[in-house]
């Protein structure tokens, strides 16, 4: 009765249990869409005249389609783009690049580090001690999720044609070992309007996320996730990280670029075109609108 009573809650748990066997890849990715965000928001997906955030970001999935996405969206690929673009200053250290898990010399890797899928989201194994991986569970995560095509969840469409890989990157901490926070900067039309902190992300409450406007002032909303309950102190690198953002921003409808700042170092992490895949509800619905209307869409079809 309970894993009854959860699915009714939860319908999209049912459709993405389902697609994970490729049970849905007959459906174009607008209906499944409309399918995900029916269960999701639980309103009906407006493609014609879209004006919420999630609305548009489903829209800019269906109809932005550059093919530089797939680089962006890569997690090896894009580094090459940050080289270009700003040098390799602001680059997570990399440690290896590996096509397959047999390939992972686990003896040879220093005793903090991360490995993170290149071609899917929340496939990251973090090492803090590496006398206490457990090396064969971890070797299971990763056959697993290289085998797993992650456009499918979502429809986002970038992550379809990334070649699946392993990159090993240095394990950011600050003093003391303390978790770092991310900085993630929603740029819009290439202006950063806004960002959102996430912090707590392993403590046994779960993640914590925290919206501020870009004169840091508290913005008073959740996005599925609960705020932390207190006031987190600007960033010593904010000003740059405003910079930065802008420069990777300015050719792109929306875009999410993340930072971390780690003993006094700026560097960058990821870019994502469609943050928690545009089925992330607001608290209260009022900020979906405005984050809405922050985003100028090339509407000149009958889409």
């Amino acid at each position: 009765m309970g894993k009854v009573l959860n699915a009714i809650r939860h319908p999209a748990k049912i459709v993405l249990h389902v697609a994970d066997y490729g049970l849905l890849d007959w459906m174009s990715d607008e209906s499944y869409l409309k399918i995900m965000y029916r269960c999701e928001i639980g309103r009906k997906l407006n493609l014609s005249h879209p004006t919420t955030f999630n609305e548009k970001l489903q829209w800019l999935k269906l109809y932005d389609r550059r093919p530089e996405y797939i680089i962006y969206s890569d997690k090896y690929a894009v580094r090459e783009y940050y080289k270009q673009t700003l040098g390799d200053e602001y680059l997570v250290p990399l440690i290896a690049v590996y096509d397959k898990v047999e390939e992972i010399q686990w003896d040879e890797l220093p005793n903090q580090f991360i490995l993170k899928c290149t071609h899917a989201s929340g496939t990251n194994i973090i090492c803090q001690d590496k006398n206490k991986l457990d090396i064969e569970e971890s070797e299971r995560k990763l056959n697993r999720w290289l085998k797993m095509n992650y456009y499918w969840h979502g429809r986002e469409w970038p992550y379809k044609s990334i070649q699946p890989r392993i990159i090993c990157e240095a394990l950011l901490t600050n003093e003391n070992d303390q978790e770092l926070k991310d900085y993630k900067f929603m740029c819009f039309n290439g202006v950063p309007k806004c960002l959102f902190v996430c912090l707590n992300r392993y403590s046994s409450n779960g993640l914590n996320v925290d919206f501020y406007d870009m004169d840091w002032n508290p913005m008073p909303f959740i996005r599925h996730y609960p705020r932390s309950g207190g006031r987190i102190d600007k960033p010593r690198k904010f000003e740059l990280m405003v910079e930065i953002a802008k420069t990777l921003a300015k050719k792109f409808i929306f875009l999410r670029v993340d930072f971390y700042e780690a003993n006094g170092h700026l560097y960058l992490g990821e870019l994502t075109f469609y943050p928690g895949s545009g089925f992330e509800e607001f608290i209260p619905e009022s900020y979906d609108a405005l984050l809405g209307s922050w985003i100028e869409l090339p509407i000149n079809s009958t889409h």
